[in-house]
C-alpha cells in the first residue's frame, strides 16, 4: 500500500482554492467621471512618499514585487504572519500598535488566520519599527479605542479585551448585539468605532450596518436597516470610521476589486460617498523612489491626532494571493505604515446661510506647527466650495487674502460654490507653495450636526376584544432632545401598500425609549404580514424600516 504523508491534501486544496480565487480578482471598471478629477479630488491623493528609516534589502521574504525594501516601516519578521491593527500615541510619545499574528510555519499557510493572536508592539516613530512587547491574547481584527472613563478596549472578532492600562493587564469580555430586526449585513465581524460628540460610540459592522452604545462597551443597537456602503458593485469588507473635528470618514474595501471607497458624514448614520479609488494597490513608495508593489492592502485603519485628522494610514500587506502563502515558504505578510497629507484647520468666518445671493464667503486658515498659512499656500492654486465641485477643478475663487495673527483669512467671490442643501461642510483644495497637497474641511455654520434619529422596532400585535392594535417601542440614538414626529406603519403587498395604522412621537431625550400603541384603522388578515414603519418630521421621511410580523387572531 502507497504511503501518504498526514495532511498530503493541504497543498492540493489551497492550490485548488487559489485558482478559484484568481478567477474571482475583478478589474472594476473605473467610472468615466472619475477622469476628471483634480489633485486632491480623491484620498488617494493624500498618500504620501514615507519617509527612509534603515536600510534596504534583499535579503528577506517577498515576491520579486516587494524586494528590496524597508524591513524597518511597520511590524515584520521571518517567524510571524501580521495582520491588521491600530497605533495610538501616549502622552509620553510612544506608539502602541496592536496587531495579530500567527506563525509563518503554521501547516495552513495564511488560512491559519482563524488562529492568530493579538499582540501589542511599541516604537518611537510612527512608522516603526515596531517591537512586540507582550501578547495580549486569541484574536484577530483587532482595533483599539479609549473609553471616556480612560480605559482601552481592544476589539477582536468575537469580542474584546479590556484594561485600565494602555499595557494591561487585560481582561476578555463579549459585546452584546441588539439587531432590532434589522439586518446584519454580512455578519458581526471587521467591525470599527469611532466616539461620538457626547461620549457615546459609533459602530460600522462588515456589512456596512450603523450601530450606537451608551458607553462604547455594551449592549449595541443597530440604528439602519440598508448598509451605509457605496450603491454599486463590490465584495465590501474592512471598513474603518473616524471622526474629526468636522465631520465623519469612513473608508471601505472591494475585496473582490482590490479598490477602496472613501465617504463622509456630518453624524454617522448617513453618509455620502466621495469620486475616486480611497486606496489600490500601487500606493507604496518611498522618499528615494524606491516602490513595494504589494497584491493586497486590507485593514487599513487610522492614526489621528488631537483634531481626529488621519496622519498616517496603516494596513496589512501581503505579497501574493492569501491562499498561495504556504508554510515555511518565501510569501507572508506585514503590517505597514503610510503617511498622509494632513487637512488644515479652516472655519467659516461668517454665520450668513450660504445661497443664490450671497457675494463673497470668507474662511479662515489656521496656523499649526509645521505650517504656516501667510507663506506656505499657494494662492492663487486654492478653489473654495463643494466637494462636488471642487474635486473637479471648479469652486470660488481667491479675491483677497489678509493676516490674522498666526492665522489667515481668505475672501472668495462665492460664484460656482456649489453648495446646496445636501452640503455639510465646505471644501477647500489647493497646493501649498512648495506644489504640494493642500487641503482642508470646514462645518457650515448652520447645519445640525448633532440631530435626532430616532429609529423604531418592528411592530408587536395585540388582540384585545377581537380589536387589533399595533404596539411600536421607539428610541432616540440622536445626541440631542428630538421634535415631535410622526409614526406611520404600512401593510405591503403585490398591489401596492395600505397605512394600517399612525400615531405622533413626542419629543424625547437622547437614548429614551417609549413604546407607542396604535389601534389598527384598516382590516389586517391572519398569517405573516409585510409592514413597512416610517418616521416622519413634516415632509421628510428619516427613516424606514421593513419586516414582517404574525398576525394570529
Amino acid at each position: 500500500m502507497m504511503a501518504f504523508k498526514r495532511n498530503w491534501w493541504i497543498p492540493l486544496l489551497f492550490t485548488l482554492v487559489g485558482l478559484a480565487v484568481d478567477a474571482q480578482i475583478i478589474e472594476r471598471t473605473r467610472p468615466v467621471e472619475w477622469n476628471g478629477l483634480v489633485k486632491g479630488g480623491r484620498f488617494m491623493d493624500r498618500f504620501l512618499p514615507i519617509p527612509v528609516n534603515g536600510p534596504l534589502t534583499s535579503d528577506t521574504w517577498g515576491a520579486k514585487e516587494v524586494i528590496p525594501r524597508y524591513i524597518d516601516n511597520g511590524l515584520e519578521d521571518n517567524e510571524w504572519s501580521y495582520w491588521g491593527g491600530n497605533a495610538i500615541k501616549d502622552n509620553k510619545g510612544i506608539y502602541h500598535l496592536f496587531v495579530c499574528r500567527w506563525p509563518e510555519s503554521a501547516e495552513k499557510g495564511h488560512m491559519a488566520w482563524p488562529d492568530s493572536e493579538v499582540v501589542h508592539a511599541t516604537a518611537t516613530n510612527s512608522l516603526g519599527p515596531y517591537t512586540v512587547q507582550q501578547t495580549i491574547g486569541k484574536g484577530h481584527n483587532p482595533e483599539l479605542f479609549k473609553l471616556n472613563d480612560g480605559r482601552y478596549v481592544i476589539y477582536v472578532y468575537k469580542g474584546y479585551y479590556i484594561s485600565d492600562s494602555i499595557n494591561g493587564p487585560w481582561v476578555f469580555s463579549r459585546f452584546k448585539f441588539d439587531r432590532r430586526g434589522r439586518n446584519v449585513h454580512d455578519g458581526l465581524s471587521n467591525l470599527t468605532f469611532a466616539k461620538r460628540e457626547n461620549g457615546s460610540y459609533l459602530m460600522i459592522c462588515r456589512g456596512g450596518g450603523v450601530w450606537v452604545s451608551q458607553t462604547g462597551l455594551s449592549p449595541w443597537y443597530q440604528i439602519t436597516q440598508n448598509s451605509a456602503y457605496p450603491p454599486v458593485e463590490g465584495r465590501f469588507e474592512d471598513p474603518v470610521v473616524w471622526k474629526t473635528n468636522v465631520q465623519y470618514h469612513m473608508i471601505v474595501n472591494d475585496w473582490y476589486g482590490r479598490i477602496a471607497y472613501y465617504l463622509r458624514s456630518k453624524d454617522g448614520i448617513n453618509w455620502k460617498v466621495e469620486p475616486g479609488e480611497a486606496y489600490m494597490p500601487g500606493i507604496v513608495k518611498y522618499t528615494d523612489g524606491t516602490k513595494e508593489d504589494w497584491f493586497k492592502y486590507e485593514r487599513i485603519k487610522m492614526l489621528q491626532d488631537e483634531y481626529g485628522r488621519a496622519t498616517q494610514a496603516h494596513f496589512a500587506v501581503i505579497d501574493t494571493i492569501k491562499w498561495n502563502d504556504l508554510a515555511n515558504d518565501n510569501h507572508s505578510s506585514k503590517h505597514i505604515c503610510i503617511p498622509l497629507t494632513v487637512g488644515r484647520l479652516m472655519t467659516v468666518v461668517d454665520n450668513s446661510k450660504i445661497n443664490d445671493y450671497t457675494k463673497t464667503i470668507q474662511v479662515k486658515i489656521k496656523g499649526e506647527d509645521g505650517f504656516n498659512p501667510h507663506t506656505d499656500i499657494k494662492l492663487e492654486s486654492l478653489r473654495l466650495g463643494a466637494a462636488e465641485k471642487v474635486n473637479y477643478g471648479g469652486g470660488s475663487q481667491l479675491i483677497d487674502s489678509r493676516i490674522d495673527g498666526d492665522d489667515l483669512i481668505l475672501t472668495f467671490d462665492a460664484q460656482d460654490n456649489g453648495i446646496t442643501e445636501d452640503n455639510f461642510a465646505i471644501k477647500l483644495l489647493g497646493e501649498t507653495t512648495r506644489g504640494d497637497l493642500l487641503f482642508a474641511y470646514a462645518r457650515l455654520p448652520w447645519v445640525n450636526y448633532l440631530p435626532s434619529a430616532l429609529s423604531a422596532r418592528m411592530p408587536q400585535v395585540n388582540m384585545n376584544n377581537g380589536k387589533v392594535s399595533l404596539s411600536v417601542e421607539v428610541q432616540n440614538f440622536g445626541q440631542q432632545r428630538s421634535c415631535e414626529a410622526k409614526l406611520v406603519v404600512l401593510e405591503d403587498s403585490k398591489s401596492g401598500s395600505v397605512e394600517l395604522a399612525s400615531g405622533i412621537i413626542n419629543p424625547m431625550e437622547p437614548y429614551e425609549k417609549i413604546v407607542i400603541d396604535l389601534p389598527v384603522d384598516n382590516k389586517i388578515d391572519n398569517g405573516i404580514r409585510h409592514l413597512t414603519v416610517q418616521i416622519k418630521n413634516g415632509n421628510e421621511t428619516v427613516e424606514v424600516i421593513k419586516g414582517e410580523v404574525l398576525v394570529s387572531k
